[in-house]
């Protein structure tokens, strides 16, 4: 059991109207888990009610929900949640490149709208399917969110280079090796080709140093904030399944702060917060 934080002092961002968390998990009972156990969260179940708890607290008002590892390839319970949710919700789901068209079809009327690479332990597609998640995913109108030891970046960058969807690098690119100058100039180039975006969230999976402030995040994020602030997107990375316990359980209202710190202005923040996430998710314009 785990005593997750859903309330607590408002964060000092003030919050734009259409604020969206673009990384989270979220789980309904009655839907089985994967047989190795992988990726399930910890008690109690991390559901929809949980949730819209944290975003009252936090000031969010739209979601992108992630299909969890511990589902593997089974979107059922994430396109419960998506519905549960309602209009304020999108869903990241997990294909290959042997998904039927007519799935596909079924995924995007139930609010899909991404498709996702994990390519660490527990993750149920990979790398080796990067190209085929691609074409699926170009031709159903979908981004993808793509996760990988962010190491091997400079390696695989012409692979990057050459997707047709727009996708995101997930968590700060999970650079586990260590930031070096040469990641940091992939990271820009990829952007800097027009599909790649740049998602701060779940710093404390990414970092080499440590909290409150991982200052080697701080300072790739900074950089990033500073080249190219409408292609970055924010999440909570809610319920932080990576915390096996209450005391290691994070301070979501920090954790934004923090990320908004890397912004170089209140401009920025609400590009980062609303307006980006409106054209990478297909979010409904605001007035």
């Amino acid at each position: 059991m785990i005593d997750r934080k859903l309330t607590g002092p408002k964060p000092k961002t003030q919050m734009p109207k259409g604020a969206c968390d673009t990384q989270m998990h979220m789980y309904l009972p009655g839907y089985s888990w994967r047989e190795d156990g992988r990726g399930v969260p910890a008690e109690p179940l991390p559901t929809p009610a949980m949730y819209r708890q944290a975003m009252g607290w936090l000031g969010i008002d739209r979601v992108v929900i992630t299909q969890g590892n511990g589902h593997a390839m089974d979107n059922s319970s994430l396109l419960a949640c998506v519905a549960e949710m309602g209009d304020c919700a999108r869903g990241v789901a997990v294909i290959t490149g042997e998904t039927p068209d007519a799935e596909m079809a079924r995924l995007s009327a139930g609010g899909i709208v991404g498709a996702r690479i994990m390519d660490l332990p527990g993750g149920a597609v990979g790398l080796d399917q990067l190209e085929a998640v691609d074409a699926r995913a170009q031709a159903a109108g979908w981004m993808m969110a793509v996760q990988f030891d962010g190491t091997a970046l400079p390696e695989l960058e012409p692979r990057l280079a050459a997707l047709k969807s727009n996708w995101v690098l997930d968590h700060h690119g999970k650079i586990f090796g260590g930031v070096t100058p040469e990641h940091v100039a992939v990271i820009k180039r990829l952007i800097d080709g027009g599909r790649c975006w740049f998602k701060f969230a779940g710093c404390y999976e990414a970092t080499t140093t440590s909290g409150p402030d991982y200052p080697d995040i701080a300072a790739l994020s900074r950089e990033i904030g500073a080249h190219a602030p409408e292609r970055i997107v924010w999440g909570t990375n809610w319920p932080h399944n990576a915390a096996g316990r209450t005391e290691d359980y994070p301070d979501d209202a920090h954790l934004l702060d923090l990320a908004m710190s890397w912004l170089p202005d209140e401009a920025a923040q609400r590009q980062v917060l609303v307006e980006n996430p409106q054209k990478l998710y297909g979010f409904p314009t605001l007035d």
